[in-house]
């Protein structure tokens, strides 16, 4: 039995509860259901979800891969709409978003449920967990999200923490509440979702930072049970559209931290989304399936880093490490650092209407 089917068999009322406060509250979190968006009806009361490349078949009464959409009678249900299964306030750089109105703050928001099960997952808890077994989530609708993201300041809505693909619904009305009151939205995601629901997201999306797990379909294959081609798809899905992208790649010992896999890596992004997307490498600790393996050592990490600058990327970022120097944003033209770092606290803003203040350099980004 794996650890999703043994989650199921539990409901052990696992939560990550609201870390804010004063927030409507809801102790049946998994008794509010909304109709699903993009699936197919089909013969015996069948349906066939379109949302993500899996495509999953459904019975009645039985629910797709991610556990938190359910076949009634022949319709189709998300079972997480409104369901936070957390809620906080984080630094904008958290996420990671470097270069997306550094220094604020994101009102992030999680429902349960992946379409992936990543043997190396830091939030399997959420992820891997049944609606029902959330017994602690806090019941808020997308005007609420607006809301609460308006009453703590900060200036996004961050979908992250699980896969904010499989609470696409409750994902793309939270975003449209928050632009009709100006609060922006970030997704923070795996992505494994289909072209059109994608493309119908994006026009209600500010920035998207899109985990990078591989550049190996066999990896995607035995450790995410996906798919590699359709996240690069969506990768450059959201470039064509023009908003912000930022990619983060974990690096993962033995398994995806070869000079070659990394530097293959490196490469593709440049040629299909180009040098100035921020890539960030980030450190992989021992987690859910994976406790057997150590931390990416420091040395690791430095290694990617340089393969990354010599495959031409600008902008190359390490996160979990402490006291590196690589979380500044560094000028390409005169070398200066534009935006100083400490962890996720910002010490020096060098940057003049998105030029460099030394020599003029324009540094891609959302800074205002």
């Amino acid at each position: 039995m794996d650890r999703r089917e043994a989650l199921r068999l539990m409901g052990c009322g696992l939560a990550a509860g609201a870390a804010l406060g004063a927030l409507p509250s809801c102790a049946n979190a998994a008794g509010y259901m909304s109709e699903a968006r993009y699936y197919d009806k089909l013969a015996g009361l069948k349906v066939r979800c379109q949302l993500c490349p899996k495509q999953c078949v459904v019975g009645d009464r039985e629910r797709g891969f991610c556990g938190v959409r359910e076949n009634r009678g022949g319709k189709y249900y998300t079972l997480v709409y409104g369901q936070c299964a957390a809620l906080n306030l984080d630094p904008i750089e958290k996420k990671p978003l470097f270069h997306f109105l550094p220094g604020s703050g994101a009102f992030s928001i999680a429902a349960a449920g992946c379409n992936f099960d990543c043997k190396d997952c830091q939030n399997w808890e959420i992820s891997q967990a049944r609606p029902e077994q959330i017994t602690s989530a806090t019941r808020m609708l997308p005007n609420d999200v607006a809301a609460g993201a308006k009453r703590y300041g900060a200036e996004s809505i961050a979908y992250t923490y699980s896969e904010p693909v499989v609470f696409y619904e409750y994902m793309l009305d939270s975003a449209q509440a928050g632009h009709r009151v100006g609060v922006r939205s970030v997704m923070i995601s795996n992505g494994y979702i289909r072209p059109d629901p994608m493309k119908a997201l994006l026009p209600h999306l500010d920035a998207v930072k899109i985990d990078l797990k591989s550049i190996s379909e066999k990896f995607y294959k035995d450790y995410c049970v996906g798919e590699l081609a359709p996240v690069l798809e969506t990768i450059k899905l959201v470039k064509r559209s023009g908003k912000w992208l930022e990619l983060v790649y974990l690096v993962v010992p033995t398994l995806n931290d070869s000079d070659a896999t990394v530097r293959e890596m490196c490469q593709w992004v440049r040629a299909n989304v180009g040098a100035e997307v921020p890539l960030h490498f980030s450190r992989f600790y021992p987690n859910y399936q994976l406790k057997k393996l150590p931390p990416t050592p420091y040395e690791t990490m430095e290694r990617c880093w340089k393969l990354a600058r010599e495959a031409g990327m600008s902008f190359v970022y390490v996160g979990n490490v402490p006291d590196t120097p690589h979380v500044n944003t560094i000028c390409p033209g005169c070398g200066k650092a534009v935006i100083k770092r400490s962890g996720y606290a910002i010490l020096e803003r060098n940057l003049r209407n998105g030029t460099c203040r030394f020599c003029a350099r324009k540094i891609p980004g959302v800074w205002a």
